[in-house]
């Protein structure tokens, strides 16, 4: 009963913030002209925004900062739950983040006596540090209809490199093939 009562309130240390946040922003939202300094709402709108850029750029280093170390322990005492959050979060931060972990799309030729190819994205090429040798590379395989995939250690000469914007070709392949495909002519 006492791992139950435990885990309740982990449930709402993560729930209560994003609930009262977005309760908040309603609020906020609904009465913007009484809170507002402008009579136009949509400078009211932008007010809202710029207060709360404004609180959350200083909560970012004063608050933020206590709840990570808390997180980052209670991560610690899960091992199998920080491997799934860090790769989650590996692989938000490649599609919103600064680090684009899908650059390049390469068509990706399976079978040698085969002329069907897949669709993929190189994520790593330099594979020393697995002990796997210069002339292969890690290519995700991402399936149709879904945000799983597979991750293939390619040759080199089975990677055919695609011109296309990655973004074209995930929403490509997330589609099952009939996105419309817009190429970037410029």
């Amino acid at each position: 009963m006492k791992k139950i009562i435990n885990y309740f309130l982990q449930g709402l240390i993560f729930i209560v913030p994003i609930g009262v946040s977005a309760a908040l922003i309603i609020y906020l939202y609904k009465n913007i002209g009484k809170i507002g300094p402008f009579s136009n709402d949509l400078l009211n709108i932008l007010f809202l925004f710029i207060t709360i850029t404004l609180i959350g750029r200083l909560s970012s280093s004063i608050i933020a900062s206590p709840f990570k170390v808390i997180f980052s322990r209670l991560l610690n005492k899960a091992p199998l739950l920080k491997t799934i959050y860090s790769s989650v979060k590996d692989l938000t931060k490649t599609f919103v983040g600064q680090k684009k972990g899908f650059k390049q799309a390469v068509f990706v030729k399976i079978f040698d006596n085969s002329s069907i190819e897949r669709i993929g994205f190189i994520t790593n090429k330099d594979l020393q540090s697995l002990n796997i040798n210069e002339k292969r590379i890690l290519v995700y395989i991402p399936h149709s209809y879904n945000f799983s995939g597979n991750l293939f250690v390619v040759d080199v000469k089975n990677i055919t490199p695609i011109d296309a914007p990655s973004s074209e070709i995930m929403k490509l392949i997330v589609s099952g093939g009939v996105s419309d495909f817009k190429q970037d002519l410029n």
